[in-house]
């Protein structure tokens, strides 16, 4: 790849946006692992007591402190701060996510079957959650939304070997509300868990039946056995013992599918290899929309590395006075659109 000089100082620019992409998620992974309940009620409340700080902005400069993060100090990190992380920060209401009709529908006793169990679990006041899809500007700036619940917030969580494998907390249930709305005559979903988009998707009028996709028998028995008599439309669902991918492959064509929404890994650092896995076996079943899990993470990830290897072969490159490749072209490859076609196409190998 070679650029011309105009084009070069662009890509120098955008190179920028993405280490702070970088520095910024990097940052966030490492704070929700270790500390995720650093910041506490009493500490928000003392810096709103006079009024000069909203809550948004007490939880954001605590986050900052927390992150290494200096608000008023250099140029990176004061851009940083106002570009990304003030925006990134959500204040929840607990109300507005226990409303949900699943929530108030499906209370279940924790319970457990081989490996797989269903527990109810508890987040602090204040305890960072991720709560919802990646977001990006029209400049590639990623944000990734983190909230924080006021007060303490309820949900469920199915667990394996006592570690969480898949939970009901806003990053479930806000990323799950565009396929839910897709949803529509014969829906296939794979991926089990909770069964959220599965009660979500057969309480719909315009569904008629609901799919799932499985590959564990004891999760789908925790279902079966705990879950399913508690929707109002389990007559509607349907849940098959297959591996998802093998099932989109021989199993899914044919079948007169006319959504799928494919949910079947905890986040997007193991997401990404299965998403590629996915994406072509949409040509095996024309006509079907098919819906993705975070995928706004699953294409940041992608869009990272494939940055990663232009930077490699801009930085091998001999700039001249023609390039080979235009900045636009650059940009063009970078977008969700030009990310998810390739993905299609078997062309993000690299990606693996």
């Amino acid at each position: 790849m070679s650029l011309s000089f105009t084009d070069y100082e662009k890509f120098r620019r955008l190179t920028a946006v993405f280490r702070r992409n970088y520095r910024l998620t990097s940052l966030f992974a490492a704070y929700l692992t270790h500390c995720p309940e650093w910041i506490d009620k009493e500490t928000v409340g003392a810096l709103t007591a006079d009024g000069t700080l909203t809550e948004k902005e007490a939880v954001a400069a605590l986050l900052a402190e927390a992150l290494g993060i200096d608000a008023a100090g250099g140029a990176e990190d004061r851009a940083l701060y106002r570009d990304c992380l003030l925006p990134a920060v959500r204040i929840l209401d607990a109300k507005e996510f226990t409303a949900d009709a699943y929530m108030k529908t499906v209370r279940v006793a924790d319970a457990k079957v081989g490996r797989f169990a269903v527990k109810n679990e508890i987040y602090p006041a204040y305890r960072a959650a991720i709560c919802g899809d990646m977001e990006m500007t029209a400049d590639f700036t990623e944000i990734p939304p983190l909230g924080f619940f006021k007060e303490p917030f309820p949900f469920l969580a199915v667990t394996e070997d006592d570690n969480e494998w898949m939970t009901l907390t806003p990053a479930d249930t806000v990323t799950s509300r565009i396929p839910i709305a897709a949803a529509r005559g014969k829906v296939v979903t794979y991926g089990l868990g909770l069964g959220y988009y599965a009660f979500h998707a057969a309480e719909k009028p315009s569904v008629e039946s609901v799919t799932v996709i499985e590959k564990s028998p004891d999760v789908i028995r925790l279902f079966k056995e705990n879950l399913l008599p508690l929707f109002p439309h389990g007559e509607k669902i349907r849940v098959i013992e297959a591996d998802a991918f093998d099932y989109a492959e021989h199993a899914a064509p044919g079948k007169g599918y006319d959504v799928a929404f494919v949910d079947t890994w905890r986040d997007a650092s193991d997401g990404c290899p299965m998403y590629l896995r996915m994406k072509p076996l949409e040509k095996k079943n024309p006509g079907v929309e098919f819906h993705y899990w975070i995928e706004g993470f699953l294409l940041s990830r992608l869009r990272s590395l494939r940055f990663a290897k232009l930077l490699e072969r801009e930085e091998n490159a001999t700039h001249g006075a023609v390039g080979d490749i235009t900045f636009d072209e650059v940009k063009t490859s970078l977008t969700d659109e030009a990310l998810r076609r390739d993905a299609a196409n078997g062309a993000l190998d690299f990606c693996v």
